[in-house]
């Protein structure tokens, strides 16, 4: 009886376990965090964010909460304005092609709002 496709191949060139480089390392074994993005969110220098500000219905609101965080921040770097742009830019590029249209849509328009309540037209 003649072997089949893969039986030949076994034959042929036997697997070399023993000459792999290197295995794949597990979740427990990884260095950094699975969300490292929610680790910056929660912890950032930058700001101490209300919970929920992302999820806000209207810019305004959006815009006015980033811009009172970041005048109270202590441990911010940057000036307030470029702190509050800096962590609201971060979330719209870390949720990525995850963010819901509208949602994305009220975040940029908080862009534009940030920008006109600290008068920087």
């Amino acid at each position: 009886m003649e072997p089949t496709m893969a039986e030949r191949r076994r034959i042929a060139r036997p697997h070399k376990t023993s000459a792999r480089k290197g295995r794949r390392k597990t979740a427990a074994e990884k260095s950094s965090p699975k969300r490292w993005s929610q680790c910056v969110t929660r912890e950032s220098d930058a700001l101490d964010l209300k919970s929920g500000v992302f999820k806000l219905t209207s810019a305004k609101k959006i815009a006015a909460s980033l811009k009172r965080s970041a005048e109270r921040s202590t441990r911010r770097k940057a000036g307030a304005y470029r702190s509050a742009l800096s962590m609201l830019t971060f979330y719209i590029n870390r949720a990525g092609k995850t963010l819901p249209k509208t949602q994305r849509a009220r975040l940029e328009r908080a862009k534009v709002e940030l920008k006109h309540q600290f008068g920087r037209e």
